[in-house]
């Protein structure tokens, strides 16, 4: 969400749901799948329905069963569940999308940092630093302060 340009969010993303690569054969109905003959899964697996709330027949998403099936997990990964959690996937995206209009502008081009191989790194021309590190090592940070992280502020070094 810190490059120029648009936005997006895929169905789910902002949950932190993950991809159902079990669904059954007979459920299955992307075209791709179809005209593969079956050879091809398709996208069906990031086509289940969000779950809204943590039961239900289809988690919230309405008074019947979804037109795919949602795995159990689900449950716990709900939009109601996450909603006053502050760590949640949920409000992590909700605060990032809130930053991107505070603290960025226009298309201001993204300048790369150097900050080692498994991090990605670069800065916009509002002076945000935005920092990915991809790695297993800790690296520091460059100076500032941190507006958003996904892990603790005492995780953080630098």
């Amino acid at each position: 969400m810190c490059l120029p340009g648009s936005t997006y969010v895929f169905q789910g993303e902002e949950l932190g749901l993950p991809e159902v690569w079990d669904l059954p054969e007979e459920v299955l109905d992307d075209p791709v799948w179809v005209r593969s003959g079956g050879e091809q899964r398709g996208r069906d697996g990031c086509r289940v329905p969000l779950p809204w709330t943590p039961t239900g027949p289809s988690f919230g998403f309405g008074a019947a069963a979804g037109w795919l099936p949602q795995p159990d997990a689900f449950a716990a990964l709900s939009v109601q569940n996450q909603l006053d959690d502050a760590d949640s996937m949920l409000n992590l995206y909700r605060t990032a999308i809130a930053l991107r209009r505070e603290l960025l502008f226009g298309d201001e081009a993204a300048t790369v940092l150097d900050l080692g191989p498994d991090v990605l790194a670069f800065e916009r021309g509002s002076g945000v630093r935005c920092v990915a590190n991809m790695g297993q090592t800790p690296v520091p940070l460059p100076h500032g302060d941190v507006v958003l992280s996904s892990c603790q502020a005492d995780d953080l070094d630098g």
